[in-house]
Formats: C-alpha cells, structure tokens, sequence
C-alpha cells in the first residue's frame, strides 16, 4: 500500500498558511476546521509544518498566551515529507522515528496532501483486516480430506 491510497480515500481538502501569519490566526484555523496541522507555504513551496505540539508549546513559553508572534517563529522549518509512492511501511517508520504525526506529501514541488497518523495507522488495520476475512475465507473454504483407508489412525 501506499501513500497515494490513503490520499484517494482522504480526498483532497488542503489547509495552509504563510510563515509571516499571525499564530493566532493559524490557531484559529486549526480550530475552526477541527485540524491538528497546517502546512506553511511562500511562494508556492513548502517552507515548515505548524501542529499544535509547536502551538502548545510557543504558548507555554511565552507565559500561556499567544501574543504577536508569528507562524514562522514557531514552526518545524524542516518536517518531514514523502511521495505518493511511498510505502506505508516506510512512512510508519519515519513518523515513529521522529514522533511525528503530521507529513505534508510531495510530488516534486507540488503539495498532493498531508497524511497524519491516523490515517497510516487506519490504512494498517483495514489491510489487516482484508486480509484476515480472506484468511478465514480460506479456512472455510479448506477442502475437506479423502475418506480415511480403513484401519488407519486419526492424527
């Protein structure tokens, strides 16, 4: 499975915000539209990721309010980013190595989308799930065995 399934299902709704934004705006986006992550973009390309893990944290440093600061002052200028190829796997890894919860998807340049750990972790138990019904299709369907040759023992 990869990244590309998860975003057909998902569909295409993107949030962003410029980096010179004011974070109350920001937080008031993530809270309008019930979203943990915003991805920043200038000028057409990615410039950092804002979940709320930055957001709580810029609050509490400057004495639990938000002040003036902006996007820039407290986003992840470097998060983490895959393809719509990649594997699930792959990404399960890289968000589990850098506790992650949020990946914006790019396709050269492009932002195609942004999967969350809950979509991975989602996309994981619903393959599992596939595959133990086909399992137990499998199972019911086992064909039975040839009559036993009289005499001999049951194993």
């Amino acid at each position: 499975m990869k990244v590309t399934d998860i975003l057909r299902v998902k569909g295409n709704t993107l949030f962003t915000i410029s980096p010179d934004q004011p974070l109350a705006q920001a937080v008031q986006t993530m809270a309008e539209h019930d979203i943990g992550s915003l991805v920043v973009m200038e000028h057409g390309d990615l410039t950092g990721m804002l979940t709320f893990r930055e957001v709580i944290s810029a609050i509490v440093s400057n004495d639990m309010a938000i002040g003036t600061r902006l996007v820039r002052s407290v986003m992840d200028d470097a998060p983490l980013t895959c393809t719509p190829e990649t594997e699930i796997d792959e990404v399960r890894r890289m968000m589990l190595g850098r506790h992650a919860r949020y990946m914006p998807v790019l396709n050269g340049k492009t932002l195609m989308g942004v999967v969350s750990f809950y979509d991975v972790a989602k996309s994981v138990v619903d393959a599992q799930d596939f595959e133990n019904r086909m399992l137990k299709a499998y199972i019911r369907d086992w064909p039975l065995e040839e009559e036993a040759t009289p005499g001999a023992q049951p194993s």
